[in-house]
């Protein structure tokens, strides 16, 4: 049975977006992954989209999702480094990435966010690769 993970920022439309298609690139063999905010927002950031893409990685169907609509417990729970205080959600595993939001940046910054959120689900990947 797949792990569950879920992914959790303020606007789930920039970090735990590209966090969310990463997971399901990488790792869709072993993790359920799920995003979410604590705040409504319009649209997954273009330039989150863009960058993912650049990138290979597929983005259809992303849009900024409530807690309300994920799993109300997951094994692993990872915050963005949202510097609000996360709702509490039932897991065995959590952690904050303390990721720096690129919005209102220039497409490097994005590109670089892209790249360390990369980095962090190929370390989940493995964290439970090796608990397996």
């Amino acid at each position: 049975m797949k792990k569950t993970v879920a992914f959790i920022c303020v606007h789930n439309s920039c970090r735990s977006q590209m966090a969310e298609a990463w997971m399901k690139h990488l790792g869709g063999d072993i993790f359920e992954s799920y995003s979410a905010g604590t705040e409504e927002y319009p649209e997954v950031k273009p330039l989150a989209l863009e960058v993912m893409k650049e990138a290979g990685v597929d983005t259809h169907g992303l849009r900024p999702k409530l807690l309300d609509e994920i799993p109300s417990e997951v094994d692993y729970l990872i915050t963005m480094g949202c510097n609000v205080e996360c709702p509490f959600i039932p897991c065995s595993f959590r952690e904050d990435w303390g990721l720096d939001d690129p919005s209102g940046g220039p497409i490097e910054d994005f590109r670089k966010t892209r790249d360390l959120i990369k980095k962090k689900v190929l370390e989940l990947i493995s964290i439970e690769k090796n608990n397996a």
